[in-house]
């Protein structure tokens, strides 16, 4: 019985994550990665997260680079990107990985 609610726990869940993940397309290409600074290493087991440009639904915003703690020891950092789509450009979101 425990385990079966635990499975439909973990299946909601997955269901909220894709429902929050908007698929976002641009017919205007990027501008290139600005080139940052990092600030000092707050400390021990932070990862430098590097910013990248998303789109507020009229033009490309800046998101600048961040120290992160990973969700666990072996994690690392997949950045988001944005892939060429036939005439359009879609967002693909960083995550843990």
């Amino acid at each position: 019985m425990l385990r079966k609610a635990l499975m439909a726990l973990v299946f909601v869940g997955a269901l909220a994550g894709a429902a929050e993940a908007a698929d976002i397309r641009v017919t205007i290409a990027p501008p290139r990665a600005r080139v940052e600074r990092r600030s000092v290493m707050p400390g021990r087991g932070y990862v430098w997260v590097p910013g990248f440009y998303s789109w507020d639904g009229r033009a490309y915003a800046w998101r600048a680079g961040e120290w992160q703690r990973p969700p666990h020891a072996r994690a690392h950092w997949v950045a988001p990107r944005w892939r060429r789509h036939g005439h359009e450009w879609v967002f693909v979101e960083g995550r843990w990985r």
